[in-house]
Parts: C-alpha cells; sequence; structure tokens
C-alpha cells in the first residue's frame, strides 16, 4: 500500500476538478469567500478517511493543488472553511464533508442523518445554529476517473429538426419489466442498448431518444422517510455524473457511452433532460452537501434584503445564481462534457425560463442564452426548454431566442379539449395544427421551434387520460392533494378500468385520433413513452415518487392485440409524417401563397367543403373541421394533403373542397388497419372520434 501522502504542489486553477494526467491528479474548485479548503482522501470503500491536505494555492478565487502519483478510482472530498453566518449568506462548516461540484463519478449513497446539515436540526434558533458533527460517513463520495472510451467511427445522427420524432422515456422504467432482459441489467443504461429496445423505436419511426434525468440526484430524505423514492430525477447531486443506479456496477462508467454509440447506429439521437435551475440541497433549511458548503452566497440566489434566505422561483427550495460567472461555467462546463465525453446530441432543460432570468426578468438576451448561442459546440446541438417556472413572468411559452425549441402546453391543452369534445375549438385547434405560428413565428423561427406533445412524464399517460377524470395519487403520501387538478380529461363514462365494449371502443378511438393530430401537426412531435402501448399509471398524474409498476412499462400488457394494434397505427401514423412533406412543414404556412393556382399552402374548409368564414371559426357546437395543405417540390411537383376532423360523438360526411383532385385515403382512425385506397365520389365518411387523412401528388406543370 503507497503511503498516505502529506502534502499537495501547487497545480492548476485549470480545468475545474479532478483531473488525471498519468502521472498524478489536478484538483481544482471554486469558492469565492472561503478562507481554506481542503482535499480528503478516503478508501476504497469510502468509509475511512486517510488524509486531509490543505489546498495550497488559490487563482482568481479557484482553489488548487496537485497529488502525485494518484490515479483513476481514488475517492476524496472536500472541507471549506470560512464564516457561518447566514444572514450573510454564509454558511461554511469544515465538519460537513462537500462533493466536488465537477464530480464525474459518485460513490455511494447520501445516508440520512442530522449530521448532514449545517446547523443543529430542530434547535429554537434554527439554522442560526452551527453543528459539530462530522457528516463524512453519511456522504457520498466523489471519484477520480478516467473518461477515455474507444468511439471508434461513431456520429451524431444530426437528423434535421423537421424530420426529428421525439420519444420521451426514462431508463429505469423502460425495462424493469422486460423480461428478455437479464435481471442484473433491466433499469440500466445497458438495458438501452438491448436490440430488442433499439427495434421497436426503430419500428415506431422514432428518431430521438429523450431520457428524464440521468445525472445524479438525490433520494429526498421527505420520500425516504414515507418508504418512498425519487424516481424523476429533479433533485441533481452531481452535474457531472452519471447516476449510479443505472450502472450495473459502480465503475461500469461506459455502460451510456455504449448505449449512445449503439442508438446513433440505429439512426437514434440520444437528448438528455437536464435540471440547472436548483440543486438537491433544497432551500436554507436543506443539507450542506456540496455547492452551500463552498460558497452558498455565490451559488444560490438570495433575497435582497435577507441573504439568509433563498429565493425560490423552481418550487424547491433554492434557485441557481446562473448570473454569476462561475456558476454559468459550470453549467456550460457540464453541458459541453456530456456532448464531448457522452456523445449526447442535446438537452431538455427543466423550467429553463430560470436559465434565461436576469436581475430584471426573463431576458432573450440573457448571458445564458448568449454563452449558449457562442459556444462551437452547444450551438449544433438540439436545445429544448421547458419554458415556464413559478416566478415573476415565469411563463415565456414562445418567447425564447432563435436556435431553441420549446415545450407547448398550449398545443397539450388545446388538442385535449378538442377531441374532449370542449365548445368552440375549432380555432384555438386550427393554430395547433400550423405550428402555433402565433407564439413561435418571429425572428425567422420554424415551426420546429414547438414541441408538440399530448402527455409526458408529468401528468397522465395518454391511456389515462381517456380513463380518468379525477387524479388518483393516493400512494404519493400526500392525501391525493398534488398533481395537476385541471387535465382536460375524459372518462367517457366510466372512472378507471372497465369492461363496456362501448366507452373502450370510445376511448381507442379518441387515442388514435389525438395520436393522428399530433403527427399530422406542423412543430416537433413528443410521444410519451409508453402511450404507443396504452401505459397506465393507474390514473396516476404526478407518478414522480413511484420507483415501481405504477411508473414501469408493463410489457406484458404491451403484448395484448389492443396494445400492438395502437402500436402498429403509432408507427403508421410516423411512417406518414416522414413521407408527406405537408406534415412537417419547414416553414410556417399562413394560406398566403399559392403553390399552383388557385391552391393555396394552407386552406380551411367547413364538413361541408366550404371555405371557413370569420363567424364559423368560433360556432360553439362545431366540432369537424378540414385542413387542405400543400407543398411545392423542387421538380415543380405539388405535394397535397388533406385533413379531415371530427370531434363529434356521431359520424359525418365531409365534402371534399374544390379543386377536385385525385385524393387517396391514407389513414383512417376509425379503421387502423385499412389499406391505402383511392377516394371515390365528392365525399368522405369521418366516423365520430376520428381522423382522416388524404393525400396526393401534382405532377409538375
Amino acid at each position: 500500500m503507497p503511503p498516505v501522502p502529506t502534502r499537495l504542489l501547487p497545480g492548476r486553477q485549470s480545468p475545474l476538478g479532478a483531473h488525471w494526467d498519468g502521472l498524478g491528479v489536478n484538483f481544482a474548485v471554486f469558492s469565492a469567500h472561503a478562507e481554506r479548503i481542503e482535499l480528503c482522501l478516503f478508501d476504497a470503500a469510502g468509509r475511512r478517511e486517510l488524509a486531509r491536505l490543505p489546498m495550497p494555492e488559490c487563482t482568481d478565487e479557484v482553489w488548487h493543488g496537485y497529488l502525485p502519483e494518484a490515479r483513476p478510482g481514488q475517492l476524496y472530498g472536500y472541507r471549506a472553511y470560512g464564516p457561518y453566518e447566514p444572514r450573510q449568506g454564509h454558511r461554511f462548516n469544515p465538519h460537513k464533508l462537500l462533493l466536488d461540484p465537477y464530480a464525474r463519478q459518485i460513490s455511494g449513497e447520501v445516508r440520512w442523518s442530522d449530521a448532514l446539515f449545517g446547523y443543529r436540526v430542530g434547535a429554537g434558533r434554527a439554522d442560526l445554529t452551527f453543528d459539530r458533527r462530522d457528516s463524512a460517513p453519511a456522504m457520498p463520495k466523489s471519484v477520480v476517473v478516467d473518461d477515455s472510451f474507444h468511439w471508434g467511427d461513431d456520429r451524431p445522427p444530426c437528423i434535421p429538426w423537421d424530420r426529428t420524432v421525439i420519444y420521451e422515456a426514462h431508463v429505469r422504467g423502460l425495462t424493469m419489466l422486460r423480461k428478455e432482459i437479464a435481471p442484473r441489467e433491466r433499469g440500466t443504461f445497458a438495458a438501452l442498448a438491448d436490440p430488442r429496445f433499439i427495434d421497436h423505436l426503430q419500428r415506431l419511426g422514432i428518431t430521438a431518444l429523450e431520457l428524464l434525468p440521468i445525472q445524479s440526484f438525490l433520494q429526498d430524505r421527505f420520500l425516504v422517510s414515507k418508504g418512498l423514492r425519487n424516481y424523476w430525477g429533479y433533485s441533481t447531486l452531481g452535474f457531472f455524473a452519471p447516476e449510479p443506479r443505472y450502472l450495473i456496477e459502480p465503475w461500469m462508467r461506459n455502460e451510456l457511452k455504449v448505449a449512445v454509440r449503439r442508438l446513433h447506429a440505429a439512426g437514434i439521437e440520444v437528448i438528455m433532460d437536464v435540471v440547472y435551475n436548483h440543486t438537491c440541497e433544497g432551500s436554507e433549511m436543506g443539507p450542506t452537501l456540496s455547492w452551500r458548503g463552498f460558497d452558498n452566497a455565490s451559488y444560490y440566489r438570495a433575497m435582497p434584503d435577507e441573504p439568509r434566505y433563498l429565493i425560490n422561483d423552481t418550487g424547491t427550495g433554492n434557485t441557481i445564481n446562473i448570473s454569476h460567472p462561475r456558476v454559468l461555467q459550470m453549467v456550460m462546463d457540464s453541458l459541453r462534457y456530456w456532448v464531448e465525453q457522452y456523445h449526447v446530441d442535446g438537452f431538455r432543460f427543466d423550467l429553463g425560463t430560470i436559465l434565461g432570468r436576469e436581475p430584471g426578468g426573463f431576458d432573450q438576451g440573457s448571458g445564458f442564452f448568449d454563452a449558449i448561442r457562442q459556444d462551437p459546440v452547444l450551438s449544433r446541438v438540439k436545445l429544448i426548454s421547458e419554458p415556464w417556472d413559478i416566478g415573476p413572468g415565469g411563463y415565456q411559452v414562445g418567447n425564447h431566442p432563435p436556435g431553441w425549441s420549446e415545450w407547448n402546453d398550449r398545443y397539450r391543452d388545446g388538442v385535449r379539449r378538442f377531441w374532449r369534445g370542449d365548445s368552440a375549438m375549432r380555432s384555438d385547434l386550427a393554430a395547433r395544427l400550423t405550428g402555433s405560428a402565433e407564439l413561435f413565428d418571429r425572428r425567422r423561427r420554424r415551426p420546429w421551434a414547438s414541441v408538440n406533445f399530448l402527455a409526458s412524464h408529468d401528468g397522465y399517460t395518454l391511456h389515462d387520460l381517456n380513463t380518468y377524470e379525477q387524479r388518483h395519487n393516493e400512494t404519493n403520501g400526500e392525501d391525493n392533494h398534488d398533481g395537476h387538478s385541471n387535465n382536460h380529461s375524459n372518462n367517457w363514462g366510466v372512472e378507471g378500468e372497465t369492461d363496456d365494449p362501448a366507452i373502450n371502443a370510445t376511448r381507442q378511438s379518441v387515442m388514435r385520433a389525438m395520436l393522428a393530430t399530433l403527427f399530422v401537426s406542423a412543430g416537433t412531435p413528443m410521444l410519451l413513452g409508453g402511450d404507443e402501448m396504452m401505459r397506465t399509471q393507474l390514473g396516476n398524474n404526478n407518478a414522480y415518487c413511484q420507483d415501481n409498476e405504477v411508473s414501469w412499462f408493463d410489457w406484458t400488457r404491451a403484448a395484448t392485440p389492443e396494445a400492438e394494434a395502437l402500436q402498429r397505427f403509432t408507427a403508421r401514423c410516423i411512417a406518414l409524417r416522414h413521407r408527406l412533406p405537408p406534415l412537417r412543414p419547414a416553414i410556417f404556412l399562413h394560406g398566403g401563397a399559392e403553390v399552383r393556382p388557385g391552391l393555396s399552402d394552407t386552406d380551411w374548409f367547413d364538413q361541408n367543403g366550404q371555405a371557413m368564414m370569420p363567424k364559423a371559426w368560433n360556432e360553439p357546437e362545431a366540432r369537424t373541421l378540414t385542413l387542405r395543405r400543400a407543398t411545392g417540390a423542387e421538380d415543380g411537383s405539388v405535394d397535397a394533403t388533406l385533413l379531415l376532423l371530427n370531434a363529434d360523438g356521431a359520424a359525418h360526411d365531409f365534402t371534399l373542397p374544390a379543386p377536385t383532385m385525385d385524393w387517396i385515403i391514407v389513414l383512417d382512425t376509425a379503421n387502423p388497419e385499412a389499406e391505402e385506397f383511392r377516394a371515390e365520389g365528392g365525399s368522405v365518411p369521418v366516423a365520430a372520434h376520428s381522423v382522416v387523412l388524404l393525400a396526393t401528388r401534382l405532377p409538375s406543370l
């Protein structure tokens, strides 16, 4: 066993984190207000502290030192000395072991104890007290790593935005119940590389897999105390480290890289859902695990007149101070790390408005947006924002700068309400079908800026949306008060599952109509993983803490005839989207341009084939609509589609609008297995709660 080192060499202030150069490891960590920082070395089990070595140098507020002979696998942490003055925003406590904010691997889990808090829990003066217990036994440890990996000829698929189809899913939930996968691999990154899962995505026509948070996250104390788990992962413990639970073994960090490599080989991009708006440390009453202990006043936004208290625009207790240059650097370094070392193809930013919020409010020219836009690595990947938070001016759908896409909840709600049968929804649906131009058509943005979805991880699944009208979140332990109360759902006659064939037929019809609507809409479609196979969460619309069968994919259910039929139907819809250019226009179509004499790029009609008049748009009981789109090709030919929508509870005959064309019925949601056939006569029957799509190609003149 090598001798325990007694001191560090000066080392370098850059790059931040722990970096092995073949001869030793350079350690560097930021703190503007610390008075001293110690590097703590641990044995391989992480239980015994071997040495505390003062960081010998501090340059530009970065503490650094070099440890000769150290190598990958070394476990470490830090202790930071400085003022414990909560009223001034400072919470230094050297009795608390700190994870490296740049740790690229984390060993062990947080074992909840009052010793993790910088103050004496339960004391009358609360966080103004000072706790002297050592937190190291309860803390995970940072690990020195070697990032080398042989990527071979891996290349990003670089799928154009207008051809992108996103599948949102959870690493663990995807395969925990997949019996064909070895038990030790289920719920891990390794299972993402399983050919059966990749084949499933390819059969559907998916081009991008969007994964819920895979960065290391905390199992929150309030959940652990109730016997629950943080399933979704929106409580980040390490911005550079993969979640250890998703690894077969802690040292097998390359499993994720192998999965990305195989997904890329199949032409599928990988998008990470990331959380840079807050950390897992919670409010000022939360534990001291990393950032709080290094420099609470720099890492978090505090109340201007009372820096003891943190601003809570996230609803989680704290808000990262993205305006601070070193905090912004941490976020940018983290994003680049995942692109360069893991070859991910994009990011979805949780509560993305917070990243654009400057002291004066949300700003399209914020430091974060500007930094991303000029970055040679990050400016070329897909960037998606969840454009809302609970802070002031927190709803910013459509207001992000060029280069960004945004989750469009207006699309979700409008489509749900139309197919539920709400009154006066024609006008709203028309806007959603054409890319929500009133929100996104500015600054030369394209329709793909709108990420359209029917359901996401947060809320009902598509099946539950048509099975439950009331949330059923009792197992979350919050007296069913959590989750959204207004979901625009419809149970179609019975709350929950039923054997009534008429109700089940209606539910199936509406699900198919909604899926068809999603894939014929301008914008970027996102499918919630499992919606293609009737996945249910038993009416739970806030399953963030359900790491069990409530959230996991039921692959046995997916093999039922009804679920297999829905998978085939979903794949057919996606294939039509890939095949028919008018369904995925590259620019906003407003009906102002003629692609042929008498044929505009966009035209609207009622079910009688008559052009929509202004007063018809808001007819309260009208639940039918016809949309014709046409786009020209380089060879002079024209592709046209005719979309017939009937959200009424009765069937209707739709008159085909002039001019007469040689239409082919390519999809009828009431007859999902029917082959394509030529439309005969001047009208087409459309069943209740159904969509019919027709297409034609006009030769060049």
